[in-house]
């Protein structure tokens, strides 16, 4: 591993982890809605489902690049999951135990994970030129995995919390209504992102 190799894989991480996505956009949605603590089950369930993933592309990156079927049947199905989730955020108008979404846990978090679209483009860019710097095989790819795990979780919490902030400011059940259609809304621009050529 070089140093130029490390700086070129970490700019490329850092923003993919901290940006807007379907994992840190539903755990902002979340938290507003139950609190950081309850959010943390499914931040556990994220952090497994993209290693787990990220083991799998490692091993076999070759393969998923030859059955690109595959990986497009995934892209809609995993809009499709992130679509009803955008739903049923912004269809949740209070903050009230009654009307709140129901709690998501660590199998959600796990599941979204296999059906993400940009959580699959980000490890098959990851474990390609020109990050070869770190070597080839699967040890340098889990390697990446685990190195990408070290930014990654830190960002859903950092994501968690700042919808906990948010609830702060929007208390108000008028408010509240905003918060989750622009959540919501903007969990659904993000799916139609991911079917979208790029």
């Amino acid at each position: 591993m070089t140093s130029t190799g490390l700086i070129a894989v970490l700019v490329f991480i850092i923003p993919m982890c901290f940006t807007p996505g379907p994992n840190n956009l539903l755990c902002a949605a979340h938290g507003s809605q139950h609190g950081f603590r309850k959010t943390i089950p499914l931040t556990l369930g994220m952090a497994i489902g993209w290693t787990t993933l990220g083991m799998f592309v490692a091993a076999f990156t070759s393969f998923i690049e030859e059955y690109n079927i595959f990986f497009d049947l995934l892209t809609y199905v995993g809009a499709l999951y992130i679509t009803y989730l955008a739903y049923k955020i912004a269809s949740s108008s209070h903050l009230k135990e009654e009307t709140k979404t129901e709690l998501l846990g660590i199998k959600t978090g796990i599941f979204l994970q296999v059906v993400n679209g940009k959580a699959w483009i980000h490890f098959l860019v990851l474990m390609s030129m020109p990050f070869t710097a770190f070597g080839s095989g699967f040890l340098a790819n889990a390697g990446l995995v685990i190195l990408n795990l070290f930014f990654g979780y830190p960002a859903v919490l950092t994501w968690s919390y700042f919808g906990t902030v948010l609830r702060v400011f929007f208390k108000s059940p008028e408010k509240v209504m905003w918060l989750n259609y622009g959540l919501g809304v903007s969990l659904f621009a993000v799916a139609v992102w991911i079917i979208l050529p790029h």
